[in-house]
């Protein structure tokens, strides 16, 4: 499996974790939120919304061009958005997982 195949699986894992969870959005995303939304969307939206809205489609995008993956860093603030959050640590365990098959 290469790496694009190994991300596409991941983000469809963190996809089928936000649904079971109840977190997915069944509408669109207000222009307004993707203004000064902070990394992350932190300053307009939850963890769950910036990684449907922005995360996803990016990924998909990066996946079909077999365009070079940025580095990232998303562990990093959803070990702290998720801290507290039993329900959430299958979800934030995937995201620890796409960070480490992204930056490998």
């Amino acid at each position: 499996m290469d790496k694009y195949e190994k991300v596409n699986l991941r983000i469809d894992e963190i996809v089928a974790e936000i649904q079971r969870l109840g977190r997915w959005s069944s509408g669109s995303l207000s222009p307004e939120k993707l203004e000064n939304m902070g990394p992350f969307g932190m300053n307009t939206m939850p963890l769950e919304q910036w990684i449907q809205f922005v995360l996803v489609p990016r990924v998909q995008e990066i996946v079909e061009k077999k365009g070079e993956f940025p580095q990232s860093s998303i562990s990093a603030y959803a070990v702290k958005y998720f801290d507290g959050d039993l329900d959430g640590q299958r979800l934030l365990q995937l995201i620890v997982e796409f960070d480490q098959i992204v930056n490998e």
